[in-house]
């Protein structure tokens, strides 16, 4: 039986792929739980359809997150840190306080674990964290660390 995949399938194929199984897992347990379609015109056609609409729902996505850069370039998040005589912090700023101060005083949320290379912020001054907003998108937040 030839069956169009709706979705990954472990040790069967990609989403999209058209793969011959037998007719009885075809029938039982890929297209009883919507995991694929029969391959037939009409199958193709379904298929098609969805894999347009991901693709403009993609394009979409993509723009949100250009204009969500573009705020985000313009942000400089402030904050203050007491520190010792010879200019030692203490204490940092983690990427999930910076992620609380987005939030807080822009309304912006992102995903704290969508900082690259972030590491806890000890030094005073300007540091840029770059943050992947979607495929291919990053963005640059700067923090301002002063003392107290």
């Amino acid at each position: 039986m030839k069956v169009i995949l709706t979705q990954d399938v472990k040790k069967v194929g990609k989403k999209g792929e058209i793969v011959t199984v037998a007719d009885g897992y075809g029938q039982n347990f890929l297209i009883k739980n919507k995991l694929a379609v029969l391959a037939t015109a009409y199958g193709r056609e379904v298929v098609a359809k969805n894999q347009e609409k991901e693709r403009l729902q993609d394009l979409e996505n993509k723009r949100l997150a250009e204009e969500l850069k573009a705020k985000l370039e313009t942000i400089t998040l402030e904050f203050y840190l007491s520190s010792g005589k010879n200019g030692k912090t203490f204490g940092s700023v983690s990427t999930k306080m910076v992620v609380e101060e987005l939030l807080a005083t822009h309304d912006i949320k992102v995903d704290k674990r969508k900082f690259i290379d972030a590491r806890p912020i000890q030094a005073l001054g300007y540091t840029n964290l770059k943050i992947e907003l979607y495929k291919g998108v990053i963005a640059t937040i700067k923090v301002h660390l002063q003392e107290k």
